[in-house]
């Protein structure tokens, strides 16, 4: 599969894929991945839209994120990742992880591929960790953040309170070579 940077021309497209592939959130047998209900797993508009904004800062200034995309030999795409500023101050050489990799592509290797494309890039910007938090029952992704060489780094006991449920908050990081 073909991983390549996220353009601003191709923005649309990466939402129409970003919330099909929220629409699987806590369903059909899959873990909850984002803190959202299952009747509001939608990307918001208000995080679009920052997200957008993100792409275009430079990296090292507050709000920077950059994305890159796995292409399925289709055209669709099968997967994302995203690397982002902490917003904490004093935090530059630090940056934050989010991905998702579509349904259909799930248990085929494409994660760690992400990841791996995702910690060349931040070695190259000159990035010395990334974290990540997940929701605990997240066992999937869990698993694949520590093949990855990620340690878990704390847990929040019920950070979150949805559709009727508690859900722990897991922290794990990782220092790049």
């Amino acid at each position: 599969m073909k991983i390549e940077k996220l353009e601003l021309a191709g923005f649309e497209d990466f939402l129409d894929y970003l919330n099909d592939h929220l629409s699987d959130n806590g369903r059909n047998g899959t873990a909850y991945f984002q803190p959202l209900p299952r009747a509001e797993s939608r990307f918001p508009a208000e995080k679009a839209e920052a997200f957008k904004n993100g792409m275009q800062v430079p990296v090292g200034e507050p709000g920077w994120r950059r994305v890159w995309i796995a292409r399925a030999a289709e055209g669709g795409i099968a997967g994302h990742i995203d690397l982002r500023a902490l917003a904490e101050r004093h935090t530059a050489h630090r940056c934050l992880l989010g991905m998702g990799v579509d349904r259909g592509h799930r248990q085929r290797g494409l994660g760690g591929q992400l990841i791996a494309h995702a910690e060349d890039w931040a070695l190259t910007a000159g990035l010395q960790w990334i974290d990540l938090q997940v929701l605990s029952v997240n066992a999937p992704a869990i698993a694949l953040y520590q093949r990855q060489g990620f340690r878990q780094t704390g847990e929040i006991p019920n950070m979150f309170h949805i559709d009727g449920q508690h859900f722990n908050y897991t922290s794990m990081s990782k220092r790049l070579r």
